[in-house]
């Protein structure tokens, strides 16, 4: 994702010779993520803003609700990015994610309807992208659907054609309808494929020879396997690529339940406190 970034010949010369001897500059084996950590906010969303609004359901799909991804990058985030100009590179990741995330029928859209052909939820994931060094991709997906897990759905009733939707305090909101959670990993390329990298950095991704993307869920479910660019990839790398995906995101996917659940039991000794401070109060 990152072939923009500017590196000199030497800078090059000396990452993919490194490469060659199995060496990465940050001192990582070749199939191993860099340290990642998830925390959510105090509402329910995490760095992907989750947003539900009730609207209209699309003519050609009434019993559906939408579910839309919108990705933002800036200059912050990558240097000489071209604020307010959609480049290559983002829409690259847009759609690549839109066919990970919402092609794949990760959410039940059913679910999101209220009122056949009346009224729907119209769930929308914005990704605001604060430092990207590479991996946009795979932190994207992983972020999208571990906002989605952590997301609460107000509860809505439909009476007369009218639709209230009540606060958090009149009904307790419910999580999404997720069939499954796909997530992302990618490999990128070297020496004629036979050499293949995890979690590159955007110096490894701009002297890469392509890039191999792979989205799965924990049971082996593929809801993506992109080779879109670069050298031919070697067929026994590629089997050893799928099996190193669906570990990989295993281990992902326990992350994003611990962390959830740290969450859930943080957030309801909070309940627990206010209500004893509020009784102490009465």
């Amino acid at each position: 994702m990152a072939k923009d970034t500017e590196l000199s010949a030497n800078e090059r010369a000396f990452i993919l010779e490194a490469l060659q001897k199995n060496v990465r500059l940050d001192g990582r084996p070749l199939d191993q993520f860099r340290s990642l950590n998830l925390t959510f906010g105090d509402e329910y969303g995490v760095i992907v803003r989750i947003s539900a609004e009730v609207t209209a359901p699309r003519p050609e799909r009434e019993s559906d609700g939408i579910f839309t991804v919108s990705i933002e990058l800036n200059d912050m985030a990558i240097p000489g990015f071209e604020t307010g100009r959609q480049s290559d590179s983002e829409t690259q990741l847009s759609r690549t994610l839109d066919k990970i995330v919402r092609r794949s029928n990760a959410l039940d859209t059913e679910s999101l309807c209220i009122a056949k052909g009346l009224s729907c939820w119209n769930v929308r994931a914005d990704v605001h992208i604060v430092d990207a060094d590479g991996g946009l991709v795979d932190i994207c997906c992983l972020a999208i659907m571990a906002a989605l897990l952590h997301f609460r759905l107000p509860e809505s009733t439909v009476r007369d054609g009218k639709v209230t939707v009540y606060s958090a305090e009149e009904k307790v909101p419910v999580p999404l309808n997720l069939t499954k959670v796909p997530l992302s990993v990618t490999f990128n390329l070297y020496d004629e494929g036979k050499t293949t990298l995890l979690d590159a950095t955007s110096s490894e991704e701009a002297v890469s020879e392509g890039s191999l993307i792979i989205a799965l869920d924990k049971t082996g479910e593929i809801a993506l396997y992109s080779k879109a660019d670069g050298t031919p990839a070697d067929p026994l790398n590629m089997v050893a690529c799928s099996a190193t995906a669906l570990a990989k995101v295993r281990e992902l996917n326990a992350l994003i339940q611990r962390k959830l659940e740290e969450d859930s039991k943080a957030r309801g000794q909070k309940g627990l406190r206010a209500e004893s401070s509020a009784a102490n109060e009465r």
